[in-house]
């Protein structure tokens, strides 16, 4: 229909239509519509055949980055308190916390009373300038690489369809990754700074400037990158179940009045959040442990962190504050959810994760 009125309309759009066209990645051009010369001269417009019809890559990464940013923010102590739990047994061992933590509600009460109610958001500025545009990426690129691989559900069947869902999830959290982690590493820093136990120093930083200039000092620019590799296989993990089991169930689960329903889609996404947290705990554990290793204590590589923990603390260690991450899984479930709702707010029509 375009085609036709602009051919009506141009006699140059009318000779260009005779040309060949080829179709950019639409989840980052949104299908702009480009002519190929195949001998026959024109000065025709490119024309965007899709753009009204379909959002872009920057509302893909504007949304998603709110909804992050906000989710986040509402969750911070929750991830402050689970940062500790993980992390308790190196903080002890290094002298800035004094005994073990009883559990989620003595870490709660200890914290709030030895360094204040906002001690419990300690970090979190850092957090949303890393998960911005994390999850603005993440979003944005899930779009892209579910477009590349194109597989539909009528056509190529459920399992393929799931299985490429789950792919393009782990995709967009791997490339996403490339260009946030140093972020990711100065907050787990300022996340884990507790105060000295007595008889020690205070804290070892001041904010994110401070976290980059003593690394940077002390360990080079490796430093800011210190279980990096362990982190790409957790992401491919996380983000692959994370969006892919997301996409996946929604349109399956979700259908009539629940389709569009911020509630229903806040409680799928919070189940399936804690599903991707604990099949990738482990490895979120061992990234966290090398990044807080530029202290007293230090691993070799990601091997010898996960076989040091298991060896001194044992198995169990590695889902230390497993409990404290239920909680916080409402933040990822309310980026899903947000991210949904934004969509339906500023489109009208749903163009949110899920579809077939």
């Amino acid at each position: 229909m375009v085609a036709f009125q602009l051919a009506q309309a141009s006699p140059h759009f009318a000779a260009a239509s005779e040309a060949s066209y080829a179709i950019l990645p639409h989840s980052l051009w949104r299908a702009s519509v480009v002519p190929i010369r195949s001998g026959v001269p024109t000065t025709a417009p490119v024309v965007s055949a899709y753009a009204p019809a379909e959002k872009n890559f920057a509302a893909d990464f504007l949304l998603g980055g709110v909804s992050s940013a906000v989710s986040k923010t509402v969750a911070a102590p929750i991830e402050r308190v689970k940062m500790l739990l993980q992390n308790q047994d190196q903080l002890i061992r290094t002298g800035r916390l004094s005994e073990p933590y009883k559990g989620i509600g003595d870490c709660f009460a200890r914290t709030v009373r030895d360094e204040g109610v906002l001690s419990l958001w300690r970090g979190n500025t850092t957090n949303v300038i890393r998960y911005f545009p994390t999850q603005a990426l993440n979003f944005a690129f899930k779009d892209y690489f579910k477009a590349l691989f194109n597989f539909k559900k009528d056509k190529d069947g459920y399992w393929k369809w799931f299985a490429g869902n789950i792919a393009s999830g782990s995709a967009a959290g791997a490339t996403s990754l490339l260009f946030v982690y140093s972020l990711d590493y100065a907050r787990t820093r300022l996340t884990n700074d507790y105060k000295a136990a007595k008889g020690g120093s205070d804290r070892q930083f001041t904010g994110l400037v401070d976290v980059y200039r003593k690394t940077l000092r002390s360990d080079g620019v490796a430093g800011l990158y210190r279980g990096f590799n362990v982190s790409v296989f957790g992401i491919v993990v996380y983000r692959g179940l994370y969006f892919g089991m997301y996409d996946s169930f929604k349109p399956v689960l979700l259908t009539g009045k629940l389709q569009d329903n911020f509630l229903a889609s806040l409680a799928l996404g919070w189940m399936i959040t804690n599903g991707a947290n604990l099949a990738s705990y482990p490895l979120d554990t061992v990234r966290r442990m090398m990044m807080t290793s530029g202290e007293a204590v230090k691993y070799k590589s990601a091997m010898d962190a996960f076989t040091q923990i298991v060896k001194n603390e044992g198995a169990r260690s590695l889902f230390k504050g497993a409990g404290a991450n239920v909680l916080r899984a409402i933040a990822g479930a309310g980026a899903l959810a947000g991210y949904d709702h934004l969509q339906l707010v500023f489109f009208g029509n749903k163009h949110g994760s899920g579809g077939a």
